[in-house]
């Protein structure tokens, strides 16, 4: 009998013993050893944007350098539209959502974001001339008529909607060219977007038909300014926390500003608060 039991209890001991051998390892060791990261993106400017074959943008420039120096060097990507990432994350179709995407409350109950990487505000592109004398999400909330074409997903739904434009107002569309299109089609009257996103999409558009707002008021609604910031799975938070230490030191010794300004933003204009934390946003304290 004391022979049976004593082998129950190596049985048990060696089935405990593989049982924490084959348990997974975590995100960051997985990286780690392979070298790679993949990072989910919307093709949107300046924050991350594929160009004849090469990943660019700001927040695809602040997400290697931090990964670098975790000691993955390799970057993989997985393009999807805006309002596809957060789900393409947890189904685990790639590591980190790298696509300047604006910290919210209610996002942050489904990812988990680093701590902020930029600041950015709004604008407003609309026909030439302006005829309908935009200058603001009230002025179309004023307007029953105006059709605003605005990229599914976008923080800047619920910014309209929050400053009283009704959603039969608002066209959704895939992305940002698409929004682009349909005021150049007249499917819409304007478009609206983070202002570095839809200046830069004005340009490539390369036409004299339509005209970004200068003098667009920014809206007085509860997410502007936005602070965008890399996102990652909520179980992920070894992974989280040394991204975040990696992060703080490269906005002490000013690579996050370098990288910024390299990518078209302004140090005075975008660079985050000190006081701005992802905890702050996510409690919607600011």
């Amino acid at each position: 009998m004391k022979k049976l039991l004593l082998t129950s209890i190596l049985f048990l001991a060696v089935g405990f013993l593989a049982a924490c051998g084959s348990e997974e390892e975590s995100k960051l060791a997985k990286l780690q050893d392979e070298g790679k990261v993949t990072i989910g993106f919307a093709n949107e400017k300046p924050y991350a944007y594929e160009e004849n074959g090469e990943l660019k943008g700001a927040a695809v420039d602040i997400a290697k350098a931090v990964f670098q120096e975790l000691g993955v060097e390799e970057v993989d990507s997985e393009l999807l539209e805006f309002g596809q990432l957060i789900s393409g994350l947890n189904a685990g179709q790639f590591d980190v959502i790298t696509a300047g995407m604006a910290i919210k409350p209610d996002r942050c109950e489904n990812v988990a974001f680093g701590e902020p990487e930029m600041m950015y505000g709004e604008g407003l592109i609309v026909q030439k001339g302006n005829p309908l004398q935009l200058e603001s999400y009230e002025d179309i909330a004023n307007n029953p008529e105006v059709i605003i074409a605005v990229m599914q997903g976008a923080t800047e739904n619920d910014f309209l909607k929050n400053s009283g434009v009704d959603p039969d107002q608002i066209l959704s569309v895939p992305d940002i060219p698409a929004s682009i299109a349909a005021v150049q089609s007249g499917r819409a009257d304007a478009t609206t977007g983070t202002e570095f996103t839809i200046k830069d999409a004005l340009a490539s558009a390369n036409t004299d038909e339509l005209e970004f707002v200068e003098t667009f008021e920014q809206p007085d609604v509860e997410g502007v300014p936005s602070y965008g910031a890399s996102a990652f799975n909520l179980d992920d938070e070894e992974l989280l926390e040394a991204y975040n230490e990696v992060l703080a030191e490269l906005k002490a010794d000013g690579t996050v500003a370098e990288l910024l300004e390299k990518n078209g933003f302004s140090e005075q204009m975008n660079m985050v608060p000190d006081d701005i934390t992802t905890a702050k946003v996510c409690n919607g304290e600011v």
